[in-house]
């Protein structure tokens, strides 16, 4: 183990955000667990050991379905974040079972395999619709143009959410994704309040619209399943939907362009990816390993743990680096090179054990059809310029992509 002070490891650091594997490299052999005084966490960067936590029944996204903040250790959230927090805490990310079991079982219909698969034409079609929009522009950014519209849309018609009243979707989740960064500011927690308090009154009017004309969409099957025993609060419906929004398009969103701009960066492999497109499968992992959209994972200790001869307290919080997971050289060869052919690629970018991500088979269709669809409609597209970095270090991506075709 070792102290803060003597740690690379610095995620408000501008140059620690624009690189930070050369930290988790130093992180992996300084040893396997690293208490992190700014944060009040326990950092774990290698990928054995976050592999092994994730399925830990030991570790819990909450403490609340056993202790009482008292009894835990922990200070309750300040009344005004309360609304964040209600809309947060009732989504099945952040519960154990049974109450888990019980929402991921009723959302887990609606992505099924043959449920999933049946979306593709719908993907593909409007991702080509994008690209196409982006070359007949000459140009454009990435982000804004196809990144970012093309999961927002699927998750939106998935969920029944009408066209026009899209537009605040991505607003709403970045403001209320800022919570998960850490020690967010004042201001951060102010937007994602805010947010909190928009989308639920949006979701509780489409909700009751719903009920009295019901449809083929998610929300209508969750009103089904809540109208049926009970078997959902309308906190948890309106939780979930806005967790699978949430979790549906950000990653997407963000593996998108850190792709791009990783594939800018290396012209060999993007050479030999526009020279056979069968390649697509083995890069959307890649690309997904390479620059992990989530870099940081956490958990609560429920129960004393051992980490390599630490002891890690109950009540403490465990923070799992998936970052340097998915560059630990005792699992991948040469992690620090791009290869969009590796074969053997056990990253760990979608999560593992019951919070493994239920949409990591729709976010699959999507990346491959957006990068499909650029690779046949675009074959030239360059960087423009040189891409910003968000100032995030939790949610890794970027301000903007711009290209030209």
């Amino acid at each position: 183990m070792t102290a803060e002070s003597d740690l690379a490891f610095d995620p408000w650091d501008p140059a620690f955000l624009a690189d930070p594997y050369p930290a988790y490299a130093e992180l992996r052999e300084r040893g396997r667990v690293h208490w992190f005084e700014p944060t009040n966490q326990w950092l774990v960067p290698h990928h054995a050991d976050v592999s092994a936590l994730l399925r830990e029944r030991r570790l819990g996204r909450t403490y609340q379905h056993r202790f009482t903040h008292e009894e835990f250790g922990r200070t309750a959230p300040t009344p005004e974040h309360e609304p964040f927090h209600t809309l947060n805490d009732h989504g099945m990310l952040d519960l154990e079972p049974p109450d888990h079991t019980r929402i991921r079982r009723l959302v887990s219909k609606a992505f099924t395999p043959r449920t999933v698969e049946r979306l593709k034409p719908y993907v593909e079609g409007l991702a080509g619709d994008l690209v196409s929009a982006l070359v007949d522009a000459g140009g454009g950014d990435l982000l804004r143009d196809v990144a970012e519209p093309l999961p927002v849309a699927v998750i939106a018609e998935m969920l029944g959410i009408p066209e026009p009243d899209r537009a605040p979707l991505r607003p709403w989740s970045a403001d209320i994704c800022g919570m998960y960064e850490l020690n967010p500011s004042q201001e951060t927690a102010k937007r994602a309040v805010r947010a909190s308090v928009e989308f639920t009154e949006y979701l509780r009017e489409l909700i009751a619209h719903r009920r009295a004309r019901p449809g083929d969409d998610l929300i209508s099957g969750l009103i089904a399943a809540h109208d049926e025993d009970d078997r959902l609060t309308e906190q948890e419906m309106i939780s979930t939907c806005v967790l699978l929004l949430n979790a549906g398009h950000e990653a997407t969103v963000n593996s998108t362009v850190n792709g791009w701009a990783a594939l800018f960066q290396n012209p060999g492999q993007l050479a030999a990816l526009r020279a056979d497109h069968s390649l697509v499968p083995s890069a959307v992992e890649e690309l997904m390993r390479y620059d992990t959209p989530l870099q940081l994972f956490e958990r609560w200790v429920l129960d004393d743990i051992e980490i390599d001869g630490t002891v890690v307290p109950r009540g403490a919080e465990i923070a799992m680096l998936f970052g340097s997971a998915n560059h630990d050289p005792a699992v991948f060869t040469d992690p620090a090179r791009l290869d969009l052919t590796r074969a053997d690629n056990p990253h760990i970018s979608f999560g593992a054990g019951i919070h493994y991500c239920i949409g990591a088979p729709l976010a699959r269709i999507e990346l491959a059809a957006s990068m499909r669809a650029l690779l046949e409609r675009a074959p030239t597209l360059a960087l423009a310029e040189e891409p910003k970095r968000t100032p995030n270090f939790v949610i890794r991506g970027l301000e903007g992509l711009a290209v030209e075709v």
